[in-house]
């Protein structure tokens, strides 16, 4: 099964953090539309990522609540009519949320660095290093540490949970107001609140 490291942090200054990702990129951006539909699901996280009329991925993934670098584990399969996928996956499953977001992709050799701006959210910088065949988690969480030093990223920035639980609120209860992440607002206490 293939496994990433990955980071999330809330970005105070989108502007600055492109300006790092576009220097550190050897291509040329691309910005992704994404709306990940997320399903009932026993022990693992289960998304239809829609990424245009006839492309989609439905992507199964476990990963820990932390706040810092954290493993993830994932398969991946790839389809031609999500549309169709969405409705059999619901009736048979029950959908639990919807996450809408764009996405801009930079990769820096097997790093991806994304800057999303994520519906009802604000924006946000994940790192993702993609584990080689062989390679171990320590040597790509050493990858993402030196990635993630060019951005200058404070603690109380990182993110422990998914889009999908930071829309969902506390227990899933209903969808939290978010302060603006470009304001002066306690990013302390805001991740204390996001739990």
């Amino acid at each position: 099964m293939p496994s990433n490291v990955e980071i999330k942090a809330i970005l105070r200054n989108r502007a600055a953090a492109e300006a790092i990702a576009t220097r550190l990129s050897e291509r040329r951006r691309q910005r992704i539309r994404q709306e990940d539909i997320f399903f009932h699901s026993g022990g693992a996280r289960l998304k239809l990522r829609v990424l245009g009329p006839k492309r989609g991925e439905l992507i199964r993934y476990e990963r820990p609540d932390v706040a810092g670098l954290r493993g993830s584990h994932y398969s991946i399969a790839r389809t031609r009519d999500p549309e169709r996928l969405r409705e059999i996956l619901g009736q048979t499953l029950g959908i639990t949320g919807v996450v809408r977001k764009t996405r801009t992709l930079y990769k820096v050799g097997q790093t991806r660095i994304h800057i999303d701006q994520v519906e009802g959210l604000g924006d946000f910088l994940e790192v993702e290093v993609v584990l080689r065949p062989g390679q171990t988690e320590i040597e790509a969480t050493a990858i993402a540490r030196e990635i993630l030093r060019n951005f200058m990223i404070e603690d109380d920035q990182l993110v422990a949970t998914a889009y999908f639980d930071l829309l969902a609120g506390p227990k899933g209860s209903e969808p939290q107001n978010l302060p603006d992440p470009h304001g002066s607002e306690d990013y302390g206490s805001l991740l204390e609140t996001l739990g």
